[in-house]
């Protein structure tokens, strides 16, 4: 998949036959699946796209190398947007993602100790 950056936030990824936009803001997390990606936005839309999660960190890390990054590596699995986090459940496996504002929440099960990193992350700041 051939993919270019238009704005600071926004990716296009075009194939041959098919062009999605990806608006960063709007996205909750990266979702890895073999040699694809699953683009999960907050309000519940998702996008599959030809390229792997490795790829998209490194897109994501060189969209973000001179500003406080948005996204955040967790686990093998997945990359998620760090202004969406509303919970972190160690015990149940569960990462809660809501923008405050839908109705949408999204849960996501992460291994625990991915989560107790994240949460060392937090309860570090």
């Amino acid at each position: 998949m051939r993919h270019f950056k238009t704005s600071g936030t926004v990716l296009y990824f075009n194939t041959r036959d098919e062009m999605i936009k990806v608006k960063l803001d709007h996205v909750a997390y990266f979702e890895a699946d073999s040699n694809y990606c699953h683009v999960m936005f907050i309000n519940g839309a998702k996008a599959t796209l030809l390229t792997s999660l490795v790829s998209m960190e490194g897109l994501l890390a060189n969209r973000f190398k001179d500003d406080v990054p948005m996204f955040i590596r967790i686990g093998k699995k997945y990359i998620v947007n760090r202004q969406y986090i509303f919970q972190i459940n160690v015990l149940r496996q569960k990462l809660v993602m809501t923008d405050y504002e839908s109705p949408v929440v999204l849960e996501i099960s992460i291994s625990k100790d991915a989560l107790k990193n994240l949460k060392q992350l937090y309860s570090n700041v």
